[in-house]
């Protein structure tokens, strides 16, 4: 990718699970690609899931990085920025671009929902009813409305080339959990803004999501990054790699005496060979 300018680049995990191989290569592309540009790589920890955000794996992270040879600057957490998610939320709310919805899980299945790039579509079925005070309530984006304020977007994935955005793919995401003050999708985009991010460096997992990163930052009026979304590892099982799925710890490699630099060095030469 030709630089023109130094890059800010981010490495964002959550403390619900250690880091495997998947992150290291994420925390790798994003650190090399700022290092090369003379710019910043920053480490971000989004630490607002709750009961399942752990102090001790962020403590973790931080050692894995540096046994993995990696220099970062720190920028405040997630759980510092509970009132920028809540107020951005309430500009919102006052334009009528989300609407709150009680549907379940299991709900949206037997509505006949079908999958999207981002899980299941809602099927709009609270869009047009009052909400039901007695049951929690999550706050979905209204796409359709979005798509009529906004008109046409698009924005630049650095492998890919430009795209428009599409939010039908995805259909009126949740903005704000019924236990969270924020989804992924609104915290990182107001979080990238905020540290002034210039180049979002991710996974492929992630590419649709930036149609709804997009669009949120139109509608906010925040600064648009370009996007790089690289190529992931997988397991034996041709998964990608996961927590949930148990993949190997990076932790458990650092205490069991491995050369961390070797690995990045490897998990470089590993990068190439998926084209990215």
């Amino acid at each position: 990718m030709p630089v023109t300018a130094p890059l800010v680049t981010r490495f964002a995990p959550s403390p619900n699970g250690p880091l495997h191989l998947g992150h290291a290569l994420s925390a790798i592309v994003a650190h090399d690609l700022a290092r090369e540009s003379g710019g910043r790589f920053l480490l971000r920890i989004e630490d607002i899931d709750g009961p399942r955000s752990r102090p001790e794996l962020a403590r973790e992270f931080r050692r894995d990085l540096e046994w993995l040879g990696l220099e970062w600057e720190e920028v405040p957490a997630q759980s510092t920025r509970l009132a920028t998610y809540a107020a951005a939320a309430e500009v919102l709310k006052a334009r009528g671009l989300i609407f709150p919805c009680t549907c379940t899980r299991s709900e949206i299945e037997a509505a006949g929902a079908v999958e999207g790039s981002d899980g299941l579509i809602y099927p709009g079925t609270c869009k047009h009813r009052p909400p039901d005070p007695a049951r929690p309530a999550a706050w979905r984006l209204d796409a359709a409305k979005a798509l009529a304020e906004t008109g046409p977007l698009t924005w630049e994935d650095a492998l890919a080339g430009p795209q428009s955005v599409d939010l039908a793919r995805l259909g009126d995401v949740v903005l704000v959990r019924k236990d969270l003050p924020a989804s992924y999708h609104l915290a990182v985009t107001l979080d990238d803004a905020a540290d002034g991010v210039t180049l979002v460096t991710r996974g492929a997992d992630l590419f649709a999501a930036s149609h709804v990163h997009r669009t949120l930052q139109a509608l906010l009026g925040l600064p648009v990054p370009r996007w790089h979304h690289h190529g992931l590892l997988l397991g034996e099982d041709g998964q990608k790699l996961a927590k949930r799925r148990g993949s190997p710890a990076l932790a458990e490699r650092r205490l069991a005496g491995e050369d961390g630099q070797r690995l990045a060095d490897a998990l470089r030469v590993q990068h190439l060979s998926l084209g990215t």
